[in-house]
């Protein structure tokens, strides 16, 4: 590319060549860095063809909401955002799910992630209003606006050791303070490329390059001029959804220390379900941070990000499962729901794993981790069928009080 034609944009979130517009382009745009009362109005525009087939999505009954409404709390805003939240994942065809965020798509990715801040944030919150969802949405728009007259986002990726707080991981908060994890940054980049392509600016085919590792920035590139070592870098309409959710469920699992990776077995653990052996002895410093947690848990405290949220895991999860992603998601929700005394909910998502995970005929697995995990499955629904025989399904006292509205600190 020649200068005459092109810029190329570097800023601390973003780099970016883009071909410059004609004056005449850029005369409908304001100067000023803030879109005023005169600009005109940016109209989000979402894909009507295709019709693709609707997701089924089956009555699986999730017991987040239900067990909150039992204890008091009202979750109107949060089921309303639930919705939303279902009414978009269900536009998403088989060739939706691995079609570019690059490209225009029948599914609007901004809206659905304040759908899931929206939901999150009502959990947390109880406040009498909603998210304002569709004000946040006018404010992802005006950043559109804004690249075009100055060619920078003015966004930054958060550091290392924030990228678990949650204004990194909700998109309305990452509006706010413009510093996100690399997912949030690469999916506001895309809406202002979309905006960009539909304004005729862009006249090439333009692909976001995803970062895996902690310190990289999302940047665009001319999708031509594209190597093979970027496939594994494009970020697909799943697998951004997938990130966003995954990025929650990490950051508020409420066992946050444990010496496996997974937290599945950190979860088990909790619940001494797992043999101390091949390595997996917890340390004295792992013991006590794994039962002050479930104290924690047990009195209904609302922890910090950095040990955990039951709510919002819960929901990260649930929300995994509505997407159909690895039927793993189901399993690790059911170790959270017998964390929170919900025994029978907690057996019929552990025998819904086995069904799916037997309906896959995948071959058995050889690693060491894997089979830790399909005997503490096992080792679970053997504890939840005796519960079951001995109690019957009433739900322990401090289920009320776990999920109760209790705001201890700590």
């Amino acid at each position: 590319m020649s200068s005459a034609s092109s810029v190329l944009v570097a800023s601390s979130s973003f780099l970016y060549w883009i071909r410059k517009p004609s004056p005449f382009k850029f005369s409908k745009f304001p100067s000023t860095p803030s879109v005023t009362p005169s600009s005109p109005k940016c109209y989000r525009v979402v894909c009507r063809g295709g019709s693709p087939q609707p997701a089924s999505f089956p009555d699986l009954s999730f017991a987040l909401h239900d067990a909150l409404e039992s204890t008091g709390i009202d979750t109107s805003h949060a089921r309303e955002a639930r919705k939303s939240f279902v009414s978009q994942i269900k536009k998403l065809s088989d060739i939706e799910r691995e079609t570019s965020i690059c490209i225009n798509r029948c599914v609007d990715l901004g809206r659905t992630s304040l759908f899931i801040a929206a939901e999150d944030d009502s959990l947390i919150s109880h406040s009498s209003v909603p998210l304002p969802v569709d004000a946040f949405l006018e404010r992802l728009d005006d950043l559109s606006m804004g690249y075009c007259s100055h060619y920078n986002s003015g966004f930054r990726r958060s550091t290392a050791k924030n990228q678990a707080e949650p204004q990194a991981l909700d998109l309305h908060s990452v509006l706010t303070h413009r510093s996100g994890s690399a997912v949030m940054l690469s999916l506001i980049h895309s809406e202002i490329l979309k905006m960009l392509r539909l304004w005729g600016l862009l006249d090439f085919d333009v692909e976001i390059f995803f970062p895996h590792d902690p310190h990289g920035l999302p940047r665009a590139y001319d999708k031509q001029k594209s190597k093979e070592s970027d496939q594994p870098h494009i970020m697909t309409v799943q697998m951004l959804l997938e990130e966003i959710l995954r990025n929650l469920k990490d950051a508020f699992w409420p066992f946050q220390r444990g010496a496996a990776d997974s937290l599945f077995l950190r979860a088990a653990n909790a619940a001494n379900c797992i043999d101390k052996f091949n390595g997996f002895e917890d340390s004295g410093y792992q013991l006590a941070s794994t039962k002050a947690a479930q104290r924690r848990l047990d009195r209904g405290v609302w922890t910090s990000v950095h040990f955990g949220y039951m709510r919002r895991a819960l929901s990260a999860c649930e929300r995994l499962i509505l997407l159909r992603t690895d039927p793993k998601e189901t399993r690790d929700y059911s170790i959270l729901l017998y964390h929170c005394g919900l025994y029978e909910q907690a057996l019929k998502f552990l025998k819904l794993y086995q069904d799916m995970k037997s309906s896959s005929a995948q071959n058995p697995s050889t690693d060491p981790v894997s089979n830790l995990e399909e005997d503490a499955v096992k080792k679970l629904i053997v504890r939840l069928n005796l519960i079951a025989m001995e109690e019957g399904w009433t739900r322990p006292w401090y289920v009320r009080n776990y999920l109760g509205n209790n705001s201890e600190p700590w």
